[in-house]
């Protein structure tokens, strides 16, 4: 009889995700106390730094912006702009991608349609979405909701077509319905799908949701970070670009997180499910 020697254990403690974090940060140091020097010994190679500000001046900036109305104004107009359209772009993205994979009838009338339309950049359908919503506001909700919507859609469809048969015939074996099919296999299948569309949606969204305040709005933080660039507060430029910046990481990793929780039950390697 073989003894056969117990699997090592990997070690998975939190000394590696301490590394980690501090490497992230140290980057982000690094990025910022770089920016610090050549701006404030005004280098001017080939790119002209010389022209912005400094690490300091935007932080005083940054901190008077923290103290007025105006800013949480913009930054709660925004993120109502975002989450409203985001959400519509969910609901519709996934049911039509969903749609589009399982029925052939639904792909040949509207897959067309969204092929022609999908290349077209959101923010080209400003001046449209201005004469189409008799106001500034459900037309820039529109334009951020169209951004978002083709590539949920895409990849909500991609994930429903990539399915095993396998996991739909042991299904219709044991009796189930189409409905039945869609609740436990079609949608618990696509989901990772569906969470990368939406990682990638909510980028999407604030790029042009930024682009539309800038065209058209007039509340927001991309409608302000213009009316800095408007009167060269330049300070205020970056002020308006870090929170632009934070808002998109912070919804990206929220994204995220709520698409780990909700595919608990997918297998991971031991590395990506500390």
């Amino acid at each position: 009889m073989v003894a056969v020697a117990p699997a090592r254990k990997r070690r998975t403690g939190s000394g590696s995700a301490w590394s980690s974090r501090a490497l992230k940060l140290t980057s982000v140091g690094a990025a910022v106390l770089l920016w610090q020097l050549v701006t404030a010994n005004d280098v001017r190679l080939w790119l002209r730094f010389d022209t912005l500000p400094t690490v300091t001046e935007i932080v005083t900036a940054f901190g008077s912006q923290l103290g007025t109305d105006a800013y949480y104004l913009d930054l709660g107009q925004s993120l109502i702009r975002i989450l409203t359209g985001f959400a519509i772009a969910t609901v519709l993205g996934v049911a039509s991608g969903i749609a589009l994979g399982r029925s052939r009838l639904f792909a040949d009338v509207l897959g067309p349609l969204t092929e022609l339309a999908r290349p077209v950049p959101a923010i080209a359908v400003v001046p449209i979405a201005i004469l189409l919503f008799p106001d500034d506001e459900a037309g820039i909700v529109f334009i951020t909701s169209l951004a978002a919507y083709f590539p949920i859609m895409v990849s909500t469809r991609h994930a429903v077509r990539a399915l095993p048969t396998l996991w739909e015939d042991s299904v219709r074996t044991l009796g189930g319905s189409r409905w039945d099919v869609l609740v436990r296999v079609v949608f618990p299948g696509a989901l990772p799908g569906i969470f990368g569309g939406l990682s990638v949606g909510i980028g999407v969204a604030w790029i042009c949701l930024i682009s539309a305040e800038m065209i058209s709005g007039r509340l927001g933080v991309g409608y302000r970070t213009w009316q800095a660039y408007t009167i060269v507060d330049y300070p205020g430029v970056f002020v308006g670009i870090i929170t632009i910046g934070v808002l998109g990481f912070a919804t990206s990793a929220a994204i995220e997180l709520l698409g780990r929780r909700v595919t608990r039950w997918l297998p991971r390697g031991e590395e990506n499910s500390r």
